[in-house]
């Protein structure tokens, strides 16, 4: 089944039974998911003449990711402790939305997450009070159409998942029912560590 029908089809009645939502439009949803890569570091280390060639690179591996091409983000202002100028390229960022949002996150959550090293399934920490989950991914090579023996360079990407939820209780509902690997939070553990 896929997410977008899992979710019409199973998360709205559970929500609605758990939380009491009079109507389905109530019922908290994924809005966007943003994809987003820090390439100030690694341009700096290169020579500039092979900047715009690996710039070029990360942009297209990035667009077969998200089937999306990516918008390259500039510099607001310049900052001498990270050698960075004012305007200068630090990143690239996709927002996807509607039917390329519910593909990736398929993608993500059925091959991705799973392919990722010593992947033990995300922390509940990684929501926040909005109910917005971010997760980094170490390798972009862990996606499926990425050919690791291809790939110019491996580098890394934060993907945050945006909700309408209104609390951070019925986002992890909702993560949980879509089927995202959460792990189990043990009170016991939390208490200790809190004092």
């Amino acid at each position: 089944m896929q997410l977008q029908e899992k979710y019409k089809k199973e998360v709205i009645p559970e929500m609605k039974e758990k939380f009491g939502y009079k109507s389905v439009m109530a019922v908290p949803k994924i809005t966007k998911v943003v994809v987003n890569v820090g390439v100030g570091k690694v341009l700096e280390s290169v020579d500039p003449s092979k900047r715009e060639n690996l710039l070029e690179s990360i942009s297209s591996d990035l667009a077969l990711i998200c089937g999306q091409k990516p918008i390259i983000t500039k510099a607001k202002k310049a900052i001498s402790g990270f050698k960075i100028r004012k305007g200068s390229s630090v990143g690239l960022k996709v927002t996807l939305r509607r039917k390329r949002m519910y593909d990736f996150l398929e993608r993500l959550l059925n091959f991705a997450l799973p392919r990722s090293r010593d992947f033990q399934g995300i922390s509940q920490d990684c929501i926040d009070k909005g109910g917005n989950l971010t997760i980094g991914i170490k390798e972009h090579i862990v996606f499926p159409e990425i050919k690791p023996e291809k790939a110019k360079i491996i580098f890394g990407l934060e993907i945050t998942i945006v909700t309408d939820a209104k609390s951070r209780e019925e986002a992890i509902e909702l993560y949980k029912l879509l089927g995202f690997p959460l792990k189990v939070e043990n009170p016991k553990f939390k208490t200790l560590n809190s004092k």
